[in-house]
């Protein structure tokens, strides 16, 4: 592992954070500790989340997809998170009731200590959202007309040819998405590394920020790759302009729906539609 970091761009923190793990006597990672370290790290990252208002951010922009999903005629109305993590999206959308009751809240994951802490806090909380060890788009998949795959912080973990088939692979397995991650600008980089030392006290945590401000996809990137991969829907990115004062807005999401919702879409939308970069709503 350590190999494979030594040439990267961050090579330097997580080389550090690799060695501080404990090994086992074959040389590999404890488990155990690996598992730690990352439930440490999307702990914080969640009060991040907090502090970001991701939760008001997903709700007003699904609302009106659901919306819309449900004049169309579907049946059943699905919300899939892609990597979810601890839950947190889920956990506040449910805890908030911001989305009708007859939306099934699904996180799926393939990190099972995330996926246990994730269910004990839902259990805790009275809340119903349902944690899978699965892919996510597997899941869309049993409902195509009605499911709906979003992600927090995770889409610049596909690049390349793999974010072209997270997109396409969505398009034929739901009906909407709605990815957030950080707005790349001339601040990102700078100011997620003072903001993640300052208030991040897990060391995965603080180098998370500055490793995901560095590799955040444009709004351009986003938008060219997901007509590309998905040209029978329609896209826009919300606060995809940077403006001069990128720091009041730092946060961006690709919205994509099948082309024949995006008229009801956007008009359901209302003002919010005038966000969407770079027309002021959908297009393919």
């Amino acid at each position: 592992m350590l190999e494979q970091v030594a040439k990267g761009r961050t090579a330097f923190g997580a080389r550090g954070i690799i060695e501080a793990l404990p090994a086992k006597a074959d040389g590999t990672l404890d488990e155990a500790a690996v598992d730690d370290t990352l439930i440490g790290a999307h702990l914080e990252l969640q009060r991040l989340s907090s502090e970001f208002r991701q939760g008001p951010r997903l709700r007003e922009t699904l609302a009106p997809i659901f919306a819309s999903l449900r004049a169309a005629g579907s049946k059943t109305l699905r919300l899939i998170d892609l990597g979810c993590g601890v839950g947190y999206a889920l956990r506040w959308l449910a805890a908030h009731r911001a989305l009708p009751d007859d939306v099934e809240l699904i996180g799926a994951d393939f990190n099972p200590a995330l996926l246990g802490l994730a269910r004990a806090a839902a259990e805790a909380e009275g809340l119903p959202v349902r944690f899978v060890e699965a892919d996510a788009l597997k899941v869309a998949a049993e409902a195509p007309s009605g499911a709906v795959v979003i992600s927090t912080g995770a889409i610049h973990h596909f690049r390349g040819e793999s974010l072209a088939r997270l997109l396409e692979t969505t398009s034929r397995s739901a009906a909407a998405c709605v990815h957030v991650d950080i707005k790349p600008s001339w601040v990102a980089p700078m100011g997620a590394w003072l903001f993640h030392q300052a208030r991040m006290r897990v060391p995965l945590a603080r180098h998370d920020g500055l490793v995901s401000a560095l590799r955040a996809h444009t709004a351009r990137t986003l938008l060219d790759a997901a007509r590309a991969a998905a040209p029978a829907w329609s896209f826009g990115v919300l606060d995809g302009r940077v403006g001069l004062l990128p720091i009041v807005r730092i946060m961006h999401s690709l919205v994509g729906v099948r082309a024949e919702l995006a008229g009801d879409v956007e008009a359901r939308m209302g003002r919010l539609a005038r966000r969407l970069w770079p027309s002021g709503g959908l297009s393919s």
